[in-house]
């Protein structure tokens, strides 16, 4: 009889552990681990938009860059054209689709007798032309947007720093909505060394974030180069 009693007893301590660890591990709140998904590879250029914004655009340090332009920087088209190659881009938010056709490139020391803040001014023609049937906007440079000039050192330096402001072209400013089946022309004006000016890279960030790319002649180029010399020497 004492010997069933303790036998009872110990089944009885068991049962009592075993449900207090089963209870433990549902309060817990602790899964079964899942298999991790591979890490995102954020300078794959074959990710879409939506993924690079999800995976390699957030806040915070992992998103930055430092300064240096790299890490977190937008996704840049493969290709990296040269003057007169036209390129697709999207429009300013996303609406409709812009071809960009850069021109010619003409290197100045004066604008209408205002001189550079540093060697020499830099202004690139444009071509744009809406391709499909909604009117397009060029990407704004108040927010990711815009053209930037990319120094031989990897330096982005945007179109309107220092004294590139004053660089207006009567025959070539044009801003606004682009409306389908026709096209218009601008340029793009920079304030660089001489050494930032020599064999760079010129850059327009679209509405979705990509960057295109035309490599740039270091001399002046293209079959508005007269035009534009004309207009910069133009006084009032």
């Amino acid at each position: 009889m004492r010997t069933r009693t303790a036998a009872g007893a110990a089944l009885l301590i068991v049962a009592t552990l075993t449900g207090c660890g089963a209870e433990e591990g549902a309060t817990s709140g602790k899964q079964p681990s899942a298999k991790a998904s591979p890490p995102i590879d954020c300078s794959d250029t074959s990710l879409s938009q939506s993924e690079w914004v999800k995976n390699c655009a957030g806040d915070g340090d992992e998103a930055g860059t430092g300064g240096d332009g790299t890490d977190g920087a937008p996704p840049t088209s493969e290709t990296v054209h040269v003057l007169g190659d036209p390129a697709l881009t999207v429009g300013d938010q996303g609406v409709g689709v812009l071809e960009m056709t850069p021109t010619s490139v003409v290197f100045t020391e004066k604008s209408d007798g205002n001189a550079p803040s540093k060697d020499v001014f830099v202004v690139v023609t444009v071509k744009k032309r809406p391709t499909t049937a909604a009117p397009a906007e060029e990407s704004s440079p108040m927010g990711s947007g815009g053209w930037q000039w990319k120094a031989p050192d990897g330096q982005a330096l945007s179109e309107g720093d220092g004294e590139s402001y004053n660089v207006v072209l009567s025959d070539f400013n044009t801003s606004g909505t682009i409306q389908p089946g026709s096209f218009v022309w601008d340029a793009e004006a920079f304030d660089l060394t001489a050494a930032q000016a020599k064999g760079g890279t010129l850059v327009y960030i679209d509405g979705e974030g990509v960057a295109h790319q035309w490599k740039m002649p270091e001399q002046d180029a293209g079959p508005q180069v007269a035009e534009v010399k004309k207009d910069l020497s133009t006084v009032g």
